[in-house]
């Protein structure tokens, strides 16, 4: 939610005091995902939404000319019929929770505080959470992404908890209502994180596609080669960064985070190896080998006789891809990039029919 640290910081630059209203869960599908924000002004400057507009966007700036005088949070639960939650983009009436707070310039205003506190991490590329107890006095507490908290919750208990649900979050880089000390309490925990990184090793063509696709989805690109006439501008306009330099003197020398995705497409073994085990010494969620099982095989094998652990080596994912018939470079391309993305948001990779059968609008 990198966007939403933006507009609040340009919002008080403008502003002295905003409304600002978060989506933090929903009972059905929603074109806004929790996170979602709606910010009101005192001057009834209306920016964002929680929804699409309709009945609940009305109530929330009902409710938030009231937060701009209390400097109160609220809480709000709403239930839509079936042709209001039709209307909002929900296959089927539900409820929405939004939660309202009042956001004020001041260098000592609480909110204010944990925003900078937040995206100070976020420009040194590290992830980060708000998290804010739903009811009772609405305690707040920061979590960075190695686990430390800053503030409280209210308790010890709960804020060991709360840590190791928001690391996950910002690994994969969503806000969720999560539930603490047995389901007695609710926190909405709102990530901010840089861009995803999918670092790929072997400027082939299959590479070309995948740079251009992980861009589309919102990631940044990183494409390491050791031959200059491929990893150049004309072959990789759009990546973020081009290392040219043999991969297995650079590996070392590069930045892995939870939110690295590590993409090995040259083929050759001299790049292989040494790029796989110095990834494996770090926790990035998903490592990707283009190849048969065979050759996979090969080089676990190689990689175990040079000390590498078996159990480590289940972190390679051997031959990359989902199973979708992909023959030509594109639809490889394809295929990785939409495994990577399946296994870091903790998915199957299945078919969507499968969980949920569609629903059509009311009658």
């Amino acid at each position: 939610m990198t966007d939403s640290l933006a507009q609040l910081t340009q919002i008080l630059e403008a502003e002295d005091r905003v409304a600002m209203a978060t989506l933090v869960a929903t009972r059905g599908t929603t074109p806004k995902k929790e996170g979602a924000k709606m910010w009101v002004g005192a001057d009834g400057a209306i920016r964002g939404s929680v929804t699409i507009g309709g009945c609940v966007d009305a109530r929330v700036i009902e409710e938030a000319d009231g937060v701009l005088v209390s400097r109160k949070p609220v809480f709000l639960t709403m239930s839509l019929g079936e042709e209001e939650a039709w209307d909002l983009g929900l296959s089927c009436a539900g409820d929405v929770d939004v939660l309202v707070e009042s956001v004020g310039a001041e260098a000592d205003d609480p909110i204010r505080a944990l925003h900078r506190r937040i995206a100070a991490e976020v420009d040194q590329g590290r992830g980060a959470a708000r998290l804010t107890r739903l009811g009772g006095e609405f305690e707040r507490a920061v979590v960075l992404e190695d686990g430390s908290v800053e503030g409280t919750l209210g308790s010890e208990a709960l804020d060991s908890e709360a840590a190791a649900a928001a690391v996950s979050l910002i690994r994969r880089g969503v806000s969720r209502t999560v539930e603490l000390g047995g389901g007695d309490v609710k926190a909405f925990c709102d990530v901010s994180a840089p861009p995803a990184t999918v670092m790929v090793f072997g400027a082939t063509e299959v590479a070309i596609h995948l740079v251009v696709l992980a861009r589309e989805v919102g990631f940044r690109t990183v494409v390491v080669d050791g031959r200059s006439r491929f990893a150049n501008r004309e072959r990789f306009p759009t990546a973020d960064r081009l290392v040219v330099g043999m991969p297995s003197e650079v590996v070392g020398e590069l930045d892995y985070t939870a939110r690295t995705f590590v993409i090995l497409l040259a083929h050759d073994y001299k790049y292989d190896i040494p790029v796989l085990k110095a990834v494996l010494k770090t926790d990035v969620p998903y490592i990707g080998l283009l190849g048969s099982s065979r050759r996979g095989a090969a080089i676990k094998d190689f990689l175990v006789q040079d000390d590498v652990a078996p159990a480590d080596l289940e972190r390679v994912r051997v031959p990359a891809g989902l199973d979708i018939g992909a023959e030509d470079a594109p639809a490889i391309a394809l295929s990785i990039l939409a495994e990577a993305m399946a296994e870091a948001a903790g998915k199957e990779g299945g078919f969507l029919r499968n969980r949920r059968a569609s629903q059509g609008p009311p009658s």
